[in-house]
């Protein structure tokens, strides 16, 4: 269960997923703040995509994609300087539904927030084995090495799903699309369009590769 309250970490190029790690490096002041006091606390801040165009206001409270992902702090290094190198994994998604306003000595931006349910149903069940099958039918070929294909065949369906969409080399709005899917068999159905479409663009002269 979140808090209703969550510490934010807005980023311009990072999404996170439910039950998928990230590692993250902390060296401005304000998320230096911000880590330290999670630590005091649950160890869970909010990840959120910065909007494009975000630049000019990035120093202050630059608007954000409002669905986002709580993450726990589930390994710590503290820097020298006062940084801190971090992995978080995914918990829930969630809404931001207001920010709280500026508070003196707080550098760093808090949220509302409504926790977002991703469970996967019983009907949902066998369609999300089969999307996962057509998922990983396309990205065999670029996922194949010398010991065999790189897809974890014994992942649960979701988690795989939710993987591959924070890990596959997609732009930063794509990925927020995906996270904004409601549930892993949207998301799926949704990433299965995404690739299809890019391995169209591959076949095109000048195209760009899916890694």
């Amino acid at each position: 269960m979140l808090p209703p309250l969550l510490p934010l970490f807005p980023l311009p190029t990072v999404v996170l997923f439910p039950g998928v790690f990230l590692p993250l490096h902390i060296f401005e002041p304000r998320y230096k703040q911000m880590v330290t006091k999670a630590l005091e606390g649950d160890r869970i801040i909010g990840m959120t995509l910065l909007k494009p165009g975000h630049e000019e206001a990035y120093e202050g409270r630059p608007p954000v994609f409002t669905p986002g992902c709580a993450g726990l702090i589930t390994h710590v290094e503290r820097q020298n300087d006062g940084g801190f190198n971090l992995i978080l994994r995914g918990l829930s998604k969630f809404r931001i539904d207001e920010e709280e306003p500026p508070t003196d000595g707080v550098l760093y931006r808090i949220a509302h927030v409504t926790p977002l349910d991703e469970e996967v149903v019983t009907a949902d069940r066998a369609p999300l084995r089969e999307e996962r099958r057509r998922l990983e039918g396309m990205l065999a070929p670029s996922l194949l090495n010398e010991g065999g294909s790189r897809l974890p065949r014994d992942m649960a369906d979701d988690d795989l799903v939710n993987a591959l969409s924070q890990y596959l080399d997609l732009e930063p709005v794509e990925k927020q699309a995906l996270l904004e899917r409601h549930g892993p068999l949207a998301r799926c159905r949704t990433l299965v369009e995404l690739i299809e479409m890019k391995l169209l663009m591959q076949r095109q002269p000048d195209s760009g590769k899916l890694h």
